[in-house]
């Protein structure tokens, strides 16, 4: 039988575990590309899921003065749709290292 202090050496090596792969899937978070769009394709936006924009495209078409008002706000609903899809991604990639760890879907942890 483990004494007292076995259990908690243990337990803060298991914190310790956890905690490194915790950042070493923070880091693998701006590795990871995903691409918003709007406007049916028009404009497009990359960003890594940690939310770094990685770069904008924007088609031809919406190169008008005149376009200029739809233009800004193609570019803000993508880089939302990006940001929420970087969001989805990151929740995925975390969930991931908490199941490897054994912790349950949703436990928050303190790091």
């Amino acid at each position: 039988m483990k004494s007292m202090e076995e259990m908690i050496q243990a337990a803060q090596a298991a914190a310790q575990t956890i905690q490194k792969q915790m950042e070493d899937a923070q880091g693998k978070l701006d590795q990871i590309e995903v691409e918003g769009v709007a406007g049916g394709g028009l404009v497009r936006i990359k960003a890594s899921a940690k939310g770094r924009v990685i770069g904008v495209a924007i088609d031809d078409s919406l190169m008008e003065k005149a376009e200029k008002g739809i233009l800004e706000d193609l570019i803000a609903a993508a880089f939302n749709d990006c940001r929420q899809r970087a969001d989805a991604a990151a929740a995925e990639e975390m969930q991931k290292v908490q199941m490897a760890a054994g912790i349950p879907p949703g436990f928050k942890l303190p790091f």
